[in-house]
């Protein structure tokens, strides 16, 4: 995670997973007008980078204010990461992150946050910055290309899950959730190593 801005970008687009929020976003947004629902998918990834980028700026001083270490970072967002993970590849009939309830037009949650911008894509993004403070405008870059191609596939969802089908996009999620777990494996094992050698 702490390499090139190609690897930034490939780790942010894996755990903002458009493709994976692609049954999330038709879903959700089935009994919103189809006239605003490209406009609710804008503004959603909108609120998402915001919130990303501010993490991007911030983040290592709330980590600091509230006494947080880099190795309890990666060991928490490991953890968050892989229960996403399971209920990517083992489907849950309450969805990837539980009953929505959401019977009106979204509005930041769950679209925005924890779909897009959830837990592990905030710890992603702090934990490049703090491994590499020095490069904060390639994982700036990065963040605005991993939203951008995110954007665009989720504003194309309809289509793609009608090209996919049920199944495909079933394939996809299990695909997406055995990379996210060995990236929360990662994760989890960099934390401990980290905590051990502060011992």
């Amino acid at each position: 995670m702490d390499a090139s801005l190609t690897s930034a970008v490939v780790v942010l687009l894996l755990v903002m997973d458009p493709l994976g929020n692609i049954p999330v976003f038709v879903s959700l947004l089935q009994l919103v007008p189809p006239a605003r629902r490209n406009l609710v998918i804008v503004r959603e990834c909108a609120i998402a980078f915001g919130l990303l980028l501010f993490f991007v700026f911030f983040g290592r001083w709330i980590l600091d204010l509230l006494g947080l270490s880099d190795s309890s970072l990666n060991i928490a967002g490991g953890v968050i990461l892989f229960l996403i993970a399971l209920r990517l590849i083992f489907k849950h009939p309450e969805g990837v992150f539980g009953a929505d309830g959401v019977d009106t037009e979204p509005f930041i949650v769950p679209l925005a946050i924890p779909s897009i911008a959830g837990p592990s894509a905030i710890a992603t993004v702090v934990l490049l910055v703090a491994r590499a403070p020095g490069r904060i405008a390639d994982w700036i870059i990065a963040l605005v290309i991993a939203s951008a191609i995110t954007l665009v596939l989720l504003l194309a969802a309809e289509r793609i899950a009608r090209m996919l089908g049920s199944r495909g996009l079933a394939a996809l999620e299990r695909l997406m959730g055995l990379v996210l777990t060995a990236i929360a494996v990662e994760m989890l094992l960099k934390g401990i190593e980290s905590f051990v050698r502060s011992l």
